[in-house]
């Protein structure tokens, strides 16, 4: 017979027993696809075999990392659900604030690419709160784990890990401090590494491109982006509408990138509340606000905000929130 004292003491080693591989499973040493993943770096990049191996070692698998992409905002509420996050008069005062204070920087991005200061601070505002909120989670554990142990979407982030450590090479940065959003974006504008690296710009002539630290590389990065995506300069982005009794309901929502002329819409039942040239592209959209349904036309420029975050709840809050700011 075991003495009380000595079945507490098994008992004790059996769970270090049991939960010793799930205490391990929370790193990436022993991840297959992490070691595939080493393989690439070191024979398509040139990377040394023991720095990305201590760097994936060191990656830290984050449940709740997982659990915040599994319920975003953008798909788990209402227009009128998520316009109240974005659009206030905390954020708008702030913004202001931000403007004021970037005065220069905003008016030579604005001239420069295009973009009027307040889409760019808007941006800055909805994703950050003017840089007050970047993230708090280590990009390199961030993309580990939507990388390694997201199925859905996990050769997306694999390829944004990929591109994180070509980055941070080239910046020159300590991979392992950086932080960021669950989904491993990074600094005032939340740009993933991907856009990182093809958008990010010096903008302030220091011989680095620094939208963590540096709100003047931000600015013009975020501007830069959005040139590249197409954004159209003294266009609008997105007017209310009315509809019909009898508008085909079924058009709208249908998807971001415009596929009706303003013309075919309102043979649909969609009519702006200005008068806007009929061979535009649009789209409809038909919005849950918190005083009942909503129409709006959404335009090109609506359309280029999308790019930034594939949402027609993002782009709205954007387009409202700089309204809010001029």
């Amino acid at each position: 017979m075991f003495s009380s004292k000595t079945l507490v003491t098994l008992l004790a080693l059996l769970v270090v027993c049991f939960s010793a591989p799930f205490v391990l499973a929370s790193d990436y040493s022993n991840h297959p696809q992490a070691k595939a993943f080493v393989d690439k770096m070191v024979t398509e990049h040139g990377f040394k075999r023991a720095y990305v191996q201590q760097l994936i070692n060191g990656a830290v698998r984050k449940q709740s990392i997982l659990d915040a992409i599994s319920r975003p905002a953008e798909k788990t509420k209402t227009w009128g659900q998520y316009r109240k996050i974005f659009v206030t008069k905390t954020r708008t005062r702030q913004g202001k604030e931000f403007m004021q204070k970037h005065a220069k920087t905003l008016a030579r991005a604005e001239r420069d690419f295009g973009v009027p200061a307040e889409v760019i601070s808007s941006i800055i505002g909805v994703e950050t709160r003017y840089g007050r909120n970047t993230g708090s989670y280590r990009v390199l554990d961030s993309l580990a784990t939507l990388g390694f142990d997201y199925p859905k979407r996990g050769k997306f982030f694999t390829r944004e890990l990929e591109e994180y450590l070509l980055l941070v090479r080239e910046q020159k940065f300590d991979p392992t401090q950086i932080k960021g959003s669950y989904a491993g974006a990074m600094g005032y504008g939340q740009f993933i590494s991907s856009s990182y690296r093809h958008y990010a710009i010096d903008f302030d002539g220091d011989g680095v491109a620094d939208i963590i630290n540096n709100p003047v590389d931000a600015i013009g990065s975020v501007a830069n982006y959005f040139k590249a995506h197409g954004w159209q300069p003294g266009e609008p982005v997105t007017y209310t509408a009315m509809v019909t009794a009898d508008h085909n309901a079924d058009i709208a929502n249908q998807k971001l990138k415009p596929k009706f002329t303003v013309a075919e819409l309102e043979a649909e039942g969609y009519q702006s509340t200005v008068v806007i040239e009929g061979e535009q592209m649009a789209t409809a959209m038909r919005l849950e606000g918190d005083d009942g349904i909503e129409h709006w036309l959404g335009l090109k420029n609506f359309y280029v905000i999308t790019r930034y975050n594939h949402s027609k709840l993002y782009a709205m809050a954007v387009y409202q929130l700089s309204e809010e700011l001029k």
